[in-house]
């Protein structure tokens, strides 16, 4: 079943990464089609009163993070997860709050991977993260997120 508002879950993680504590970071919203992580820009901005490249990078790597765990939560699977890799287009700058967002991958990605994990113990999962300010597409990140079960 689908995590609503992952509350319990941003602020797990937040005793994890304690940069999170310092992002601005609001509700975490999942409902199983898309994740959405929002973010004030006063304490992630720069010399030039916009968007800090960093933390709209920590934000687009986190969100990607967040969906592969939370997937991997729903099917009861104990995994690490970390990103393997990733690529990053700064498109627009960041003028005020801003959020991240990342769609659930199809059905045929998702069980792609979750075979692979369940039959080799570890799988690649490919996202497309995007930074979005008043629907403008700031930033988009293409990441390899790994998946590890826990032994």
């Amino acid at each position: 079943m689908p995590i609503q508002h992952s509350e319990g879950f941003l602020e797990w993680l937040k005793t994890q990464i304690p940069l999170l504590n310092h992002m601005g970071l609001g509700q975490l919203t999942y409902e199983g089609k898309q994740l959405i992580l929002p973010a004030e820009l006063a304490p992630n901005v720069n010399d030039k009163g916009t968007g800090f490249g960093g933390s709209l990078a920590t934000l687009a790597t986190i969100s990607g993070w967040c969906l592969t765990t939370l997937l991997l939560k729903e099917q009861t699977l104990d995994c690490d997860v970390m990103i393997r890799d990733c690529e990053m287009r700064y498109l627009a700058p960041v003028t005020g709050d801003f959020h991240a967002q990342v769609d659930t991958p199809s059905v045929l990605e998702l069980d792609s991977f979750l075979s692979r994990l369940k039959e080799k113990g570890r799988a690649r999962l490919a996202l497309e993260v995007f930074i979005v300010q008043d629907g403008v597409t700031a930033l988009s990140m293409k990441g390899n997120y790994v998946a590890v079960i826990r032994n």
